[in-house]
């Protein structure tokens, strides 16, 4: 998301992190932590460029596992208009958006501007986000690869569309261009094969899926079962309100130890139209929309940032006001069964979903973890009622463990404690208008998460974006992308910047090293930023060099060895530091704790997205994102491409990089990179 675009929703007095950061930590606290180590701890040797196989490290006991560091040596920060991967290691462009997936490229080219909704159907996706690899038996050179899609740009899909800021430029995107969108977003599920040393696409197999924004879904949890609440999402062409249309807006995501793909709910405001305006020509949404006007202000709808409202009255909440709460739901795929019908679970609640990380707690419950991504917004976990079972064969009761559960909210100490508050029944018969106390239901709190999570005073947090656990250590690492709505007034224990535009990493520690512990340790692990100016208060290991700072945490995943890797994404800001976004390989333990090095570079106007690895560590997949689309206007040096008029913003018509393929009849494409090490081994050492 756009962080110009993320306006607060939330009216809570509660602490914000920032609050409770300045309340445990002073300046000492920081200078013996960032300073304390010199900057010969670095020891950064050579990478190895052909190291041998090896198993991933042991399995041990979580909470005494201290991972290896890495071993490669970091690519140099800067910004153009290609990729840039550590000396070592090869990058192929393996799956882009417009590729399809039933026929070689060379029988089915795209062709830009020849697009329709019924080829895009067949066709991957556009602004590929989380990716997921899932092993045909139980291969690392053979599986299945589940990429969704979070958002359609169409100044960057279609000729003619310069900016959607206005209605008169909406209308530039037709009712056909809608069909494109609409078939571009949601999930690609794909068969891929390792073949002489060489990722490829099985096009045509089986397993091959689009899941859209038309796709039949399926509901259940809480909400499913309650006949009152159900009142809330029926609509004309629904109106038992279980049966639902399509997943939209997944950024990030998960992964369930049986083996199915969680994608998650985030921006789906944007989605929603409304011919209603107040005195400013802003939506108006005041009461005149839903019974529940409190619900539309938290989540920001309608938004008006699509016009898919004209043609299809279902994303129209002058016509539809429920439609939106059949959105904002974590839902659940079998990659391994093409016919298998997608499910909302609505016991994870109903919020910006970014990732849905899942793990076990040590009494075998599922544990997912997943943040709010919008500024004041919270972090949050689901552990399951019900046990997982190791047992291939319960593959169907396994996949009924998010239908029922307890849903929590971090609260975060000053003296560095915490605990997951539990959202449950509570001040029934308030106000519905304000949204004040009035949860009568289970059912009620997962539809308005947010607005249950400000009657517990939950910390609010500066837009947590993925929750990643580590099963090595026991620990869970919290990004915290940015908030520029912070001011002096707010600075204190974990947001210690007003105007944080670079963000921070929190590292949890549950007690007993156990997921489902209610209780944990918390830690402020970096804060983003240039460490040579002072005046940004960044924190990093004193052995940071210039090219591996970054700002903005997004995306996180962890290895087979137990390290972290963080993708950063500035949005259109990456021009303050002229560094583009990438991926970043971070030191969590020993004396070289909060060191990170770059990995890899996106091209200029792109972010990382969705790493993730094989299970023997040896390919990393990542998801490069809108590439020469984010804060191109006034980006006029390092460009291969002289014909991109830099005084005006990149579009479809006055690409800033034609990446990957560099033709001229093809506009920028998202796309899937593979990364191997060149002789092979482990990415990372």
């Amino acid at each position: 998301m756009e962080a110009i675009d993320d306006t607060p929703a939330s009216p809570s007095d509660g602490d914000t992190i920032g609050d409770v950061i300045a309340r445990r930590y002073n300046r000492r606290d920081f200078v013996k932590g960032a300073l304390g180590v010199t900057a010969a701890t670095a020891l950064f040797g050579p990478a190895a460029l052909a190291a041998p196989k090896t198993a991933c490290v042991a399995e041990s006991e979580p909470g005494a596992f201290t991972p290896p560091s890495f071993a490669f040596d970091e690519i140099e920060a800067g910004a153009d208009d290609n990729h840039h991967v550590a000396e070592g290691y090869d990058a192929l462009v393996l799956l882009s958006w417009g590729d399809h997936l039933g026929k070689p490229k060379e029988d089915a080219p795209f062709e830009p501007l020849k697009q329709s909704g019924s080829e895009q159907r067949e066709r991957f996706g556009y602004n590929n986000d989380y990716i997921a690899y899932f092993p045909i038996d139980g291969s690392s050179e053979h599986g299945l690869l589940c990429v969704n899609h979070e958002y359609a740009e169409a100044t960057h899909m279609f000729p003619g569309v310069e900016t959607l800021k206005d209605d008169k430029n909406r209308d530039s995107v037709d009712d056909d261009m809608v069909d494109v969108e609409m078939a571009a977003l949601g999930v690609s599920v794909v068969e891929i094969k390792k073949l002489d040393g060489k990722w490829t696409v099985v096009y045509g197999s089986p397993l091959n899926r689009r899941i859209t924004a038309n796709e039949p879904m399926a509901l259940d949890g809480p909400v499913a079962n309650d006949e009152k609440a159900l009142k809330r999402l029926r609509t004309k062409d629904d109106p038992d309100g279980r049966n639902l249309r399509g997943t939209v807006a997944n950024c990030a995501g998960g992964k369930t130890p049986w083996g199915t793909y969680l994608a998650a709910e985030e921006n789906f405001h944007y989605l929603f139209w409304t011919e209603k305006k107040d005195a400013n020509g802003d939506p108006h949404i005041e009461g005149d929309h839903s019974d529940y006007p409190a619900n539309y202000r938290r989540y920001q709808v309608p938004k008006r940032g699509t016009p898919w409202g004209r043609k299809y009255p279902r994303f129209n909440v002058d016509e539809e006001p429920n439609e939106p709460n059949r959105f904002g739901w974590i839902v659940e795929i079998d990659p391994y069964d093409k016919h298998s019908k997608p499910v909302k679970h609505t016991a994870l609640g109903r919020f910006f979903h970014e990732g849905a990380e899942t793990v076990l707690s040590k009494k075998n419950k599922a544990v997912v973890f997943t943040g709010d991504d919008a500024k004041s917004e919270y972090v949050y976990r689901f552990v399951s009622d019900g046990t997982y079972v190791d047992d291939a064969s319960k593959k169907a009761e396994n996949m009924k463990l998010l239908s029922a559960g307890t849903l929590s909210v971090a609260r975060f100490n000053d003296d560095g404690t915490g605990e997951w508050v539990a959202l449950t029944p509570q001040n029934c018969g308030g106000d519905r208008q304000s949204g004040d106390g009035w949860f009568c239901s289970q059912a009620d709190i997962l539809i308005d998460a947010r607005l249950a999570a400000d009657q517990v005073e939950a910390t609010k947090m500066d837009r947590p974006e993925d929750v990643q656990p580590n099963e090595k250590t026991g620990r869970v690492y919290v990004m915290l992308t940015n908030n520029v709505e912070r001011n002096a007034s707010t600075v204190n224990r974990a947001n210690p910047r007003a105007n944080n535009r670079f963000g921070h990493v929190i590292e949890i520690i549950p007690d007993d090293a156990d997921f489902g512990a209610n209780r944990f340790t918390w830690d402020i692990l970096v804060r983003c930023g240039d460490p040579d100016r002072v005046e940004l208060g960044a924190y990093w290991n004193a052995a940071t060099s210039k090219n591996s700072w970054f700002v903005s945490p997004d995306n996180a995943t962890v290895d087979c060895q137990g390290r972290l890797w963080i993708a950063t994404d500035q949005g259109r800001y990456w021009q303050q530091t002229m560094h583009a976004d990438g991926l970043y390989a971070l030191e969590t333990h020993g004396i070289r704790r909060g060191t990170p090095r770059m990995f890899f570079r996106v091209p200029v106007g792109a972010e990382l997205c969705g790493p993730c690895f094989t299970p023997d560590g040896e390919t990393l997949f990542v998801a490069v994102q809108h590439p020469g689309a984010d804060g191109m206007k006034g980006y006029c040096d390092g460009r291969t491409d002289s014909k991109f008029d830099c005084s005006k913003e990149a579009s479809f018509d006055n690409p800033a990089t034609r990446w990957p393929d560099f033709q001229e009849n093809m506009p920028p494409r998202p796309s899937v990179v593979a990364i191997t090490r060149t002789g092979g081994g482990k990415i990372g050492g």
